[in-house]
């Protein structure tokens, strides 16, 4: 639905909308204003928001900003038929798959063009870059997350397996480790909750391996042979015992967190986004920590990047940019507003921000933060190409093909490419 959606608006979008850069959007009015700003989330965000909203109200009384806020799947229907009828909202929430998309087709703003009422000074480069598209600061990040492995050190303890050193470590090690507690939980335990089911896991290899899965242009430039020894380790891991069968790591990773692996113990290693801890933590109520990525000390280059929760992108056709521009300052900037969010949106990717709110949070969001800060990233990938949206599915349904020998782990490879490749030449 939502693929369909976002065809309906780049059907009818105009090919270039107006940027509202000219003269009169360098200046805030004197007169009353009204933005509509849109949000996707569950209750307790829409309530934060709306504090927010009211506190950036005060303090700026002649501006009025009206919530819209929906689920995800309506929310994206909801934006398309929007901005296709020229009726975006001011301030839109978006997220990393359709920030090319939106932004490919002139439906928003060059946040670049703002920076008298916007300021980014402190965020770090790597975490603005999250939000470039052609080299221009379409979207502003809001929270950040990065990889990492989640391990139950209690399941450890139980079965007497040591700690790898996440200092050293390799992917190789994490079998190793794995098989261990494999072994050691009877059929009941696996070692390592199957990889291979969301993007980010693939980023993160390819990376690893001097590599990247788009260039500049939006084309899939992955080498097949990357893909094939991704694959192949996944097979290795569920040949070997290491991962449950292929029919429970699929329905797995076809359920909610509180139905995976790591929710339920019964597997002591997994790669999770570390911004999830919390959740993880809650649901197992076990003890897990966090553990830096495998393969980082003998890789290429760093797999590690940051990934924005999501952001805050502004309409190119905003009738009133400078406002709007100021609105998203609020929301980046102001420490009032960050006492109140907290980290719903993900960790802050303003870092004095992130810093000034650390001593509020749950001892699992503070660990959450500390990786962070501890890792080291890379540059951030190339957001997703418009057209590329689909591509978890993509990656899901070869990894599922491998997992249940339907597929070599080549011709999965080769398959991927195709598959992505045409995607984005139909988009």
């Amino acid at each position: 639905m939502r693929k369909l959606a976002l065809a309906l608006a780049a059907a009818l979008m105009l090919s270039a909308c107006g940027s509202g850069d000219g003269a009169a959007s360098q200046e805030l009015s004197k007169d009353p204003v009204t933005l509509r700003f849109t949000w996707w989330g569950a209750d307790e965000r829409h309530q934060r928001t709306q504090q927010v909203i009211d506190l950036f109200q005060k303090k700026h009384p002649n501006i009025t900003v009206k919530g819209e806020f929906k689920d995800w799947n309506g929310y994206w229907e909801s934006l398309a038929t929007t901005v296709a009828a020229n009726d975006a909202p001011d301030v839109i929430q978006m997220d990393e798959l359709y920030l090319s998309s939106y932004a490919e087709r002139g439906a928003l703003l060059d946040l670049g063009t703002m920076a008298k009422f916007l300021k980014t000074a402190d965020f770090d480069k790597s975490a603005l870059d999250t939000g470039v598209v052609s080299g221009k600061q379409y979207a502003l990040p809001v929270g950040l997350s990065t990889y990492s492995i989640v391990v139950n050190t209690d399941l450890l303890d139980q079965l007497k397996v040591e700690m790898p050193d996440e200092n050293t470590w390799t992917w190789e090690d994490l079998k190793n480790v794995g098989a261990q507690v494999s072994k050691a939980g009877g059929g009941k335990i696996t070692g390592v909750q199957s990889l291979g089911f969301e993007a980010g896991g693939l980023n993160i290899w390819a990376r690893q391996h001097g590599a990247t899965l788009f260039d500049e242009q939006g084309k899939v430039v992955v080498p097949p042979e990357v893909l094939t020894s991704f694959w192949t380790y996944i097979r290795d891991l569920a040949e070997q015992g290491v991962t449950p069968p292929a029919s429970v790591s699929v329905e797995r990773a076809g359920g909610s967190l509180d139905q995976s692996g790591t929710a339920t113990n019964a597997s002591a290693f997994a790669t999770w986004w570390n911004t999830q801890l919390t959740s993880l933590t809650t649901a197992s109520g076990s003890t897990l920590k966090l553990l830096k990525l495998p393969g980082e000390a003998e890789a290429k280059s760093p797999g590690a990047y940051y990934k924005s929760s999501m952001y805050w992108s502004v309409s190119s056709r905003s009738e009133h940019p400078a406002e709007a521009a100021l609105f998203v300052d609020f929301l980046a900037n102001d420490p009032e507003a960050a006492n109140i969010m907290l980290t719903d949106r993900g960790v802050p990717a303003n870092t004095k921000i992130r810093e000034a709110i650390t001593p509020k949070l749950t001892e699992t969001d503070k660990e959450a933060v500390e990786y962070m800060d501890r890792i080291k990233v890379g540059p951030a990938p190339r957001v997703t190409p418009n057209g590329a949206s689909n591509i978890e599915a993509i990656i899901k349904r070869h990894t599922e093909e491998v997992l249940f020998d339907r597929e070599t782990p080549e011709q999965a490879a080769t398959a991927f490419i195709k598959e992505l490749q045409a995607e984005i030449d139909g988009a």
